[in-house]
């Protein structure tokens, strides 16, 4: 069993934009982005699974023009409700200091807690994983951390220093004797992303 987990390449979205579920496109950078993706890939893909986001969306149709992509709403990122596409530091802090200090439990206004995105992927995980390989998942950075928070018991408030993804990464997981392991194949930093206010 081998399943391939690729992040949809850079957004095109400005810095400083809280955005988790918001239907974003991709930079102009998207081909060059996608082809270097490709070579990290299986030449024999059998089932491929991906986010509805268009972000997502347009990678796997482009990463596998033949396939069949089965869109998932569980492989969608965390839902920032209220504070979709609203600045960070437009948030105010009696509002977005709570969530800061417990990200795990504590749900965005109107959206998820990391919680919440970890269960609803997990279990769309646990189903994924036992199809014939390889499988390939193009989603987000927050249901990519949580899939290897599932299989490595990281736990979640430890998960992003833990794993650090970036824009475009591939990671190949596969079933040995000893449970799922996972390897790193591509992670390279693109760009700098923001994802919390500029004072923290």
């Amino acid at each position: 069993m081998e399943i391939y987990l690729v992040r949809h390449t850079a957004p095109d979205v400005a810095k400083g934009i809280c955005y988790g579920q918001a239907d974003i496109d991709v930079k102009e950078t998207f081909a060059a982005e996608a082809a270097c993706i490709q070579k990290f890939l299986p030449e024999n893909t059998g089932t491929v699974f991906s986010s509805p986001l268009q972000r997502c969306k347009k990678l796997a149709a482009h990463l596998f023009p033949t396939h069949h992509i089965h869109l998932h709403d569980d492989l969608m990122e965390i839902n920032c409700g209220q504070w979709e596409l609203k600045a960070w530091d437009s948030i105010a802090r009696e509002e977005i200091d709570p969530w800061m200090n417990g990200f795990v439990t504590v749900r965005i206004p109107g959206g998820e807690s990391y919680e919440d995105l970890y269960q609803r992927v997990k279990n769309v995980f646990i189903d994924i994983h036992h199809k014939a390989g390889p499988v390939v998942i193009v989603a987000h950075g927050g249901v990519i951390r949580s899939i290897l928070s599932y299989i490595t018991n990281t736990a979640l408030k430890d998960s992003f220093s833990t794993f650090s993804l970036h824009y475009g990464c591939v990671i190949k997981i596969t079933a040995t004797p000893f449970g799922l392991q996972h390897e790193i194949l591509s992670n390279i930093m693109q760009e700098k992303e923001t994802h919390k206010p500029s004072y923290l």
